[in-house]
């Protein structure tokens, strides 16, 4: 089980990537934490998560003034 943005989801295995993809994520517009660490973008394409991960997903919203 892998810890998602504080949810436990069945996501061991898959590659960062198609998680994202799957799940609706515009890759542009988000950044991801894996175990605390930054992932670069670059990389979402050979990250594969593993049992135990903890992950974060944070979109960008604009607005202001």
């Amino acid at each position: 089980m892998v810890h998602i943005n504080g949810e436990d989801v069945d996501a061991s295995g898959k590659v960062l990537k198609e998680y994202l993809e799957e799940n609706g994520y515009i890759i542009e517009g988000i950044a991801v934490e894996c175990n605390e660490v930054i992932v670069p973008k670059d990389k979402y394409g050979e990250t594969i998560i593993s049992d135990g991960d903890t992950i974060e997903i944070v979109s960008f919203v604009g607005g202001g003034q």
